[in-house]
């Protein structure tokens, strides 16, 4: 059977100081559970691992059972292959590609909430944020110019923040290409 690259992209630690799990413990859970080639990028749980298993759903059950047994914390994950992380940075708006003038964000939303739903509970400042929807996922840009106005930091107290987690998109593109 072949493997399949995945990143793992967990909720919710080394944040504020909440949930502090040491990378390298993470990267020993992953290989616990049978997954192969584990490494982990910066310290906000990006996990790149290989697995023959094709099912996602499966991989993201496992793993949240064990690292909610492991580190005694409720884990939630988004985990997406090699192609479906590039499509996710194929699909970015064209201005990210050329403008600087932008702090860009993806969340990535978890089941049961849609990136419309993410969208709804978005209070925009008009001029300064900028939004769009994608497959699974939500484009997210402020101006720099306009980073201590934006409405994105109202997102926190929705009920839907519990079902994303948010990756700057300079990390994504550095994961894409540890992944290979």
């Amino acid at each position: 059977m072949t493997s399949i690259t995945y990143i793992a992209f967990l909720r919710g630690i080394n944040v504020g100081g909440n949930n502090i799990i040491k990378m390298t413990l993470l990267k020993e859970t992953f290989e616990r559970c049978g997954y192969k080639n584990v490494s982990t990028y910066i310290q906000s749980g990006n996990v790149i691992f290989e697995s023959e298993e094709k099912n996602t759903q499966k991989i993201t059950n496992d793993l949240e059972n064990e690292l909610s047994k492991t580190f005694a914390y409720k884990a939630k994950l988004v985990i997406l292959s090699h192609g479906e992380l590039m499509s996710v940075l194929t699909n970015t708006p064209k201005e990210w590609k050329t403008s600087k003038d932008f702090r860009c964000y993806v969340a990535f939303t978890k089941e049961p909430v849609t990136p419309d739903e993410v969208i709804k509970e978005v209070k925009l400042k008009e001029g300064i944020d900028f939004i769009k929807s994608g497959t699974n996922v939500v484009y997210m840009s402020t101006l720099l110019s306009g980073l201590t106005k934006s409405g994105f930091t109202r997102l926190i107290g929705t009920k839907v923040y519990q079902y994303i987690t948010i990756r700057n998109y300079n990390t994504i593109q550095k994961i894409l290409s540890l992944m290979g």
